[in-house]
């Protein structure tokens, strides 16, 4: 098996965590960036070394660039090439609320890791991936996890739906660029998935399952959203670029 190593970010819990397994049984070695969290990724680096993979925890916020470059150079000294970065990072507003009661704290926030971090994130391992050259064999890819709010306005978390909205347009960008490189960008859109940071809300939004919200009436896992972030990676989409795939049970379907 050709060696092949992924960069997850958000890795260390929900769907980075899913996705960090996935990828790992799709046979890639594992460089997961977080923010400090020892004791979940002490137990996450366990399971991928069980299946056979490299594991390496890298602690990042996103939101400090000047923290890119060395933590990058990390990532290099210890796995040489990158065939796959995942950027699944990212935060929830500070509370929800009223439009007119948004903050400049909570909104700069979510930019700050959502969009800003994760678009000069994407450009610093972009230029790595195209500078080492195509690996016959190897599909090299970038996956945005983005959200439904990319496309489903919700007021009560406007700053997030915003960040999301240009992370999406992003993940465009990215593909028409790396396409010259023969790397696949992709975008992955999770809807109601049952996480730490929709667990708060979890009431609300049982309540809109069981009222039909959904095509599939039930909550989405982290391990549906790892499944289709492990097929773009494994390059089982060909001909595609920039597609944005919607994991959402149906929650944005047009219906009549």
């Amino acid at each position: 098996m050709i060696p092949k190593t992924a960069i997850v970010t958000g890795a260390s819990r929900g769907i980075g965590r899913a996705t960090v397994l996935a990828l790992a049984d799709e046979g890639f070695d594992i460089a997961a960036v977080a923010l400090p969290d020892a004791d979940r990724m002490a137990a996450l680096g366990a399971a991928v070394v069980s299946a056979g993979r490299r594991f390496t925890p890298y602690a990042l916020d996103l939101a400090q660039l000047d923290e890119h470059g060395p933590v990058l150079a990390d990532i290099g000294r210890e796995f040489g090439a990158i065939d796959c970065l995942v950027n699944n990072a990212g935060v929830s507003v500070a509370r929800r609320g009223d439009l007119l009661e948004v903050t400049t704290e909570s909104y700069d926030r979510c930019f700050g890791v959502n969009t800003r971090g994760t678009f000069f994130w994407t450009q610093a391992v972009a230029r790595v991936m195209a500078a080492g050259g195509v690996r016959p064999g190897v599909h090299r890819s970038i996956v945005f996890v983005t959200s439904s709010n990319a496309v489903a306005a919700t007021a009560e978390r406007g700053e997030y739906c915003m960040s999301k909205t240009a992370l999406s347009m992003a993940a465009r960008l990215f593909a028409i660029r790396m396409a010259r490189d023969g790397i696949g960008v992709y975008e992955v859109q999770p809807g109601l998935i049952l996480t730490e940071m929709t667990e708060p809300v979890r009431a609300k939004y049982d309540a809109l399952i069981a009222a039909g919200a959904l095509v599939e009436p039930r909550w989405g896992r982290p391990e549906d959203v790892a499944r289709v972030v492990r097929t773009m990676a494994a390059g089982l989409l060909p001909y595609t670029a920039g597609q944005d795939v919607r994991v959402d049970g149906g929650l944005l379907l047009t219906r009549f």
